[in-house]
């Protein structure tokens, strides 16, 4: 992929959206690896229709979408199932998001992905960009946003990676615990830094 690519992810709660929010203002396009993940099991499309022959029809709404809730609960206590899911979505996901970042015109473009280390979707980017914040705040956060149960949030903690293994993994951090200005400031600075190293990718290639 000749165009420079940074992938911003971080665990639940993290405050992924925000960040991604910031370099939007500043004329990044990117693309949200769980709106893709909504495309792709729309009304309609074959992905939706192969989810309710497996898991039935009550899995859908009276408007006809996928109850995204109502499987998630499937697949968390059912490991088999989570693998058959992932194993229908996960390419058809990747394929998605490749074809719209191949067409971002931005000087760099940012791929949004919760699980971007967890589903390898590293290999497709220039740089990590991790999203920070202690677990504590990600659990108080989520419960607050979501309406869940803390027990239900750390499920989703157990199958995400630990924030050790995130931090080690990335190329930078952004630490979302701080005020808003001061994260802004630092996406500011971040911004700058994947400019340069976009064009230096340009230059060689």
């Amino acid at each position: 992929m000749s165009q420079f690519i940074v992938g911003l992810t971080g665990g639940i709660g993290s405050g992924k959206s925000t960040v991604e929010c910031f370099f939007q203002q500043l004329g990044i396009q990117t693309v949200d690896a769980d709106l893709v993940a909504r495309q792709v099991v729309a009304p309609g499309q074959a992905a939706l229709e192969q989810i309710i022959a497996h898991f039935g029809a009550e899995l859908l709404t009276a408007e006809g979408q996928l109850d995204r809730a109502a499987l998630r609960d499937i697949i968390f206590a059912n490991p088999e199932q989570k693998a058959w899911l992932n194993q229908l979505l996960h390419p058809l996901i990747r394929q998605r998001l490749l074809q719209q970042l191949a067409q971002c015109q931005s000087a760099y473009a940012i791929l949004t992905a919760p699980l971007l280390l967890e589903n390898g979707l590293q290999q497709y980017c220039d740089q990590v960009l991790v999203v920070d914040v202690p677990e504590s705040l990600q659990i108080e956060r989520t419960v607050k946003r979501d309406q869940v149960s803390e027990q239900q949030v750390q499920q989703i903690l157990a199958s995400q990676h630990s924030r050790a293994q995130r931090r080690e993994l990335a190329d930078q951090l952004i630490d979302n615990s701080q005020s808003l200005p001061m994260v802004e400031q630092r996406v500011r600075r971040l911004d700058e830094l994947y400019r340069q190293l976009a064009e230096e990718k340009l230059a060689k290639a």
